[in-house]
């Protein structure tokens, strides 16, 4: 099963090209049959760009979840703990063989309604 990311363009950059190899999230998905994030890249991009493997999915405090991500998150210490502030849990999703499309893909062609996951979205 796949599932729709709404991700920052910036951070989906750095997804596809390998740099940032954990996508961070406040909460997940509940199905566990989810295999495959399908990326949205929000304004000013508005297209769904690529996709990549779940490797696995963490799940900690913020603090333990930052030591284990760290070398590889792909954002500031400062933006990680903004995002967490005031959270007791966050999630990590580990990227594993992105993929950019060659072509980037309306929204509307993959919701009907054209409107981007304030969260998540399944496919």
């Amino acid at each position: 099963m796949r599932v729709l990311l709404s991700i920052k363009p910036e951070f989906a950059e750095r997804i596809l090209s390998g740099e940032k190899k954990f996508e961070f999230r406040k909460s997940i998905f509940k199905n566990g049959s989810v295999d495959t994030v399908v990326i949205y890249a929000t304004m000013p991009v508005g297209k769904v760009i690529g996709e990549f493997k779940i490797g696995a999915i963490l799940s900690s405090s913020p603090s333990e979840l930052w030591d284990k991500t760290k070398k590889h998150a792909g954002i500031s210490h400062g933006f990680f703990r903004e995002y967490f502030e005031k959270k007791d849990r966050a999630f990590a999703i580990s990227v594993k063989n992105p993929v950019r499309y060659e072509q980037p893909i309306d929204l509307r062609d993959m919701v009907p309604n054209g409107i981007p996951p304030q969260s998540y979205r399944y496919l």
